[in-house]
């Protein structure tokens, strides 16, 4: 996985492209991908910040956690309601689409399973 570059480089491929360098061109005389340059300049022009964006981690569980209390209720009141129907759910009432992957992971990170296994009853 690749690093994030320092402010220092995005400041001076951005000073060069002001002082009236092309992105690419400028992009080549720093030794970075052009597309990096293009974006880097796009976000100093809409946010006037040089800053990387944050890395890794999670950045939408919140989405469906806000809706946590409602889809465990569902698994209480219909115990073998199926990860697709909670998803068909939460489409139909919120107009949210969420994988059923992320479902299950919310339902991981709440201690339930949906193992049909008598021993583990």
């Amino acid at each position: 996985m690749s690093k994030t570059l320092s402010e220092d480089l995005r400041q001076r491929v951005i000073e060069a492209v002001d002082g009236g360098m092309t992105r690419r061109a400028a992009a080549r005389r720093f030794g970075v991908a052009a597309s990096s340059a293009i974006k880097w300049v796009r976000q100093w022009r809409q946010t006037g910040s040089v800053q990387a964006r944050p890395r890794g981690g999670d950045q939408r569980s919140h989405q469906i956690e806000a809706h946590s209390d409602e889809i465990l209720g569902l698994v209480e009141e219909i115990p073998d309601i199926t990860l697709g129907e909670i998803a068909a759910h939460m489409e139909d009432s919120h107009g949210l689409r969420v994988a059923q992957s992320t479902i299950w992971r919310l339902l991981d990170r709440h201690g339930l399973t949906f193992k049909k296994n008598r021993t583990r009853q």
